[in-house]
């Protein structure tokens, strides 16, 4: 395990949690540690703010002492025992002033006379803070730049944590109009394109790490350079009987995957072919002079264009490591990138005429942006619409979303002697989102994960389909009369 003390573990799980202290509108103080039944914190990068629930035992009626409305703070310490990392912690006291907020309390029941169960949801300051303020500004420059204002104004998410952003290549002028500041964000990362690489759009997202804002090819790629180092490498096998230490059995468990589970995965096709994966056909119009111009997108021919989870920097034969390799798909010889219709947007660039921001190298290109728009489609498709998987782990703090990791699983095969793993399935799997659980007997993690690309690439299927095949005559072979009912 990354940057631990096994010595200092007394089980993979374990965790160190001093107090949950919970405050109230009146300013006072009570921990609810010991009356807590679980706690879950909730990131993903489709997420903009960190979210999570407290599930609450009462035999002492704290709602009613304590006069809970959904105002509260929560604070906490959370990490696994040995860590030395600092980004180890969750660290959400009040010292840093990253506390949690409670913004409702549901599920309210008795349990047993004088016993009451209820659920007190929260989330980050930055979760509140955007659901009470707008933004109606104007921003010019790099796009990074803007989307950072928005984060550190006081007058908006006036956010105080470390924040990790990936510089984007383009400038523009932002108009906003009265949005919520994740909103406002939001509409800013369609439009941003990495400065390193040939991607398109941002993520932006909350972690108990900090506050992200980076496109998926920062996330398989350092700088568009080299491939970004795996966090951590998940086994799903039997256990090693060779481990025979309490440190080597706590080092297995923390890298054997409990159970695991494909929720999506590349073989739906036709999903995939509705919403634009493979090809996809852009109309940009122009209102002022009636003009227009089509642009196609072919997954196949573009794939070696952008960084994926397998491959992320092998420019040579990348194509090879995509989920649809070119294999001919119908009588008329064509390929299933050759499809671009099976999706069709239209997009206005009248909105760019009078940006005095726009062109080459600095701003959105007006004739780039039907290319673009396919692209980006194409590229949360593949994410979206690839392969994703369910890991259930033991809770390791410092994992967060927007991680690199390594998942690998046994063939199945009966002749499989030699352990060698799944070439489709296992591989590299960037890390979508994270359930933190904890109870009192242990941190648990439900990571769900996602790859854009196959570890092996799929045999190219080269063949001419047989026009004139001796096909039987499938006509029914019953009569065509109606049965008039006769015996």
């Amino acid at each position: 395990m990354a940057n631990q003390k096994p010595d200092h573990i007394e089980f993979a799980g374990d965790y160190k949690l001093d107090h949950v202290f919970l405050h109230n509108h009146m300013g006072e103080v009570t921990d609810i540690k010991r009356v807590m039944s679980e706690l879950n914190i909730y990131e993903s990068i489709y997420k903009n703010a960190l979210t999570g629930s407290i599930v609450i035992i009462d035999a002492q009626n704290l709602i009613s002492k304590l006069e809970l409305n959904g105002t509260e703070r929560i604070s906490f310490k959370l990490s696994t025992p040995g860590a030395i990392d600092k980004r180890s912690m969750v660290d959400a006291s009040v010292e840093t002033g990253h506390p949690f907020h409670v913004y409702k309390i549901t599920d309210r029941k008795q349990l047993a006379p004088g016993t009451l169960l209820y659920t007190l949801h929260f989330g980050s300051r930055e979760f509140m803070r955007n659901l009470r303020t707008k933004v109606s500004q104007a921003y010019e420059g790099r796009l990074d730049m803007s989307v950072l204002k928005i984060l550190t104004d006081e007058n908006y998410l006036d956010s105080k944590k470390e924040v990790s952003f990936e510089p984007t290549g383009n400038a523009d002028k932002i108009v906003i109009p009265n949005l919520r500041p994740f909103d406002a964000i939001n509409m800013i990362a369609k439009r941003s394109l990495p400065e390193k690489s040939n991607g398109v759009g941002y993520y932006l997202y909350e972690t108990t790490k900090g506050i992200n804002f980076r496109s998926w090819d920062n996330m398989v790629s350092v700088r568009g350079s080299y491939d970004r180092p795996i966090v951590q490498d998940f086994y799903y096998m039997p256990m090693n009987v060779n481990d025979t230490t309490i440190k080597d059995k706590i080092n297995h468990d923390y890298k054997s995957v409990e159970s695991y589970k494909f929720v999506n995965n590349f073989h739906d096709v036709a999903a995939n072919t509705i919403i634009g994966t493979y090809g996809h056909n852009v109309i940009t119009h122009n209102l002022y002079d009636k003009s227009y111009r089509k642009s196609d997108y072919n997954y196949e021919l573009e794939f070696g264009d952008t960084k994926h989870t397998e491959v992320a920097n092998e420019r040579s034969n990348r194509e090879r490591y995509a989920v649809a390799a070119g294999s001919r798909v119908d009588e008329d010889d064509k390929k299933i990138s050759d499809y671009n219709e099976s999706r069709v947007s239209l997009q206005s660039t009248t909105q760019f005429l009078h940006n005095e921001n726009t062109g080459a190298g600095y701003g959105l290109d007006v004739r780039q942006d039907g290319p673009k728009l396919a692209q980006q489609v194409s590229q949360m498709a593949q994410v979206i619409n690839g392969t994703a998987l369910k890991l259930i782990i033991k809770g390791q703090s410092y994992l967060e979303a927007g991680d690199l990791i390594q998942f690998n699983m046994l063939a199945v095969d009966e002749k499989n002697t030699d352990g060698s793993f799944d070439p489709q399935y296992s591989g590299k799997y960037i890390i979508t989102k994270i359930r933190h659980q904890i109870n009192d007997k242990k941190y648990t993690m439900a990571l769900e994960c996602a790859k854009d690309s196959v570890k092996r690439g799929f045999t190219v299927n080269d063949f001419k389909h047989e026009r004139n095949r001796n096909i039987p005559n499938l006509r029914n072979t019953y009569s065509a009369e109606e049965p008039d009912g006769s015996s």
